[in-house]
């Protein structure tokens, strides 16, 4: 089964100056062992990208809807909840065709709200791999998620929990390219923040290990400036190098990240409060 909102790590920024909505929305995400930011002003995309937040919760009266269209579109993995006074049908469409997921209209009880931002993030997770425990053959490889690891019979890939849950959202894809920030967002369960490489590092991490137990395979494949495909085809012999340099030069390890387990912080000056 899918792991329940509850059970991961959530992280909310909530943008709004109305005293008593916020403090009654602290206790229930405190309650629910969310990490929150309050905050009386619209962030930009670099500082909503840096706290690594989940879900936005925002009053557009401190934004305008324009700033909607603009985290929309640097955005798009983010979850947008608009928490206003009534308002015009028009205003409304408008912001959800911008890119928020929902429109909540004061006043409205604290259980909705939350009702609806777990509805969001679960529609968000649409397509997640399920954690059951039947295994995954792909050519030569077993996909075993009672193990977290690939198999080609006996011999593990010994992949780390992160290379695993990129290996299972590649293959879940079922051929289709994932791009580099879906897989992010999936993996990693937040916003990409721009310039970071540690999907392709973890990709070449884990393309590195299924060709060491499956030399005559290959499973992942890139798609330059769009994302990754998980499909197995067997290696024409004269054309392995050169796919793999190909393949490489798209995947260039940082120094920063070659041996992280998590994508490096982002040095950005929030000069915020940090998460409760």
């Amino acid at each position: 089964m899918s792991v329940p909102t509850e059970a991961r790590q959530v992280r909310i920024a909530l943008v709004d100056d109305d005293s008593g909505l916020v403090t009654v929305m602290v206790r229930r995400f405190e309650a629910l062992r969310w990490d929150h930011e309050v905050l009386s002003y619209a962030p930009g995309p670099d500082q909503l990208a840096a706290m690594r937040v989940h879900a936005l919760v925002l009053n557009p009266t401190l934004s305008g809807l324009e700033y909607i269209e603009r985290i929309g579109v640097a955005m798009p993995g983010l979850a947008i909840l608009v928490v206003s006074g009534p308002a015009q049908v028009a205003d409304r469409v408008r912001a959800l065709r911008a890119g928020a997921d929902d429109w909540v209209t004061k006043p409205c009880h604290p259980e909705e709200l939350i009702a609806r931002i777990q509805a969001v993030m679960r529609r968000r997770r649409v397509g997640e791999a399920l954690l059951d425990d039947a295994p995954t053959i792909a050519g030569e490889l077993a996909i075993r998620p009672d193990q977290f690891d690939a198999y080609v019979g006996s011999e593990p890939a010994g992949l780390s929990r992160k290379e695993y849950d990129l290996l299972r959202q590649l293959a879940s894809a079922e051929g289709r390219v994932l791009e580099r920030e879906v897989i992010y967002q999936r993996v990693w369960g937040y916003t990409m923040v721009r310039g970071d490489r540690s999907v392709d590092v973890f990709v070449r991490k884990l393309r590195n290990k299924l060709e060491r137990i499956s030399p005559e395979w290959r499973y992942v494949h890139t798609h330059f400036g769009v994302g990754y495909r998980f499909a197995p085809e067997r290696v024409v012999p004269e054309r392995v190098e050169p796919e793999r340099a190909e393949a490489e030069r798209d995947e260039v390890e940082p120094a920063a990240a070659i041996n992280a387990e998590a994508p490096a912080n982002p040095a950005v000056p929030l000069g915020l409060t940090a998460f409760r």
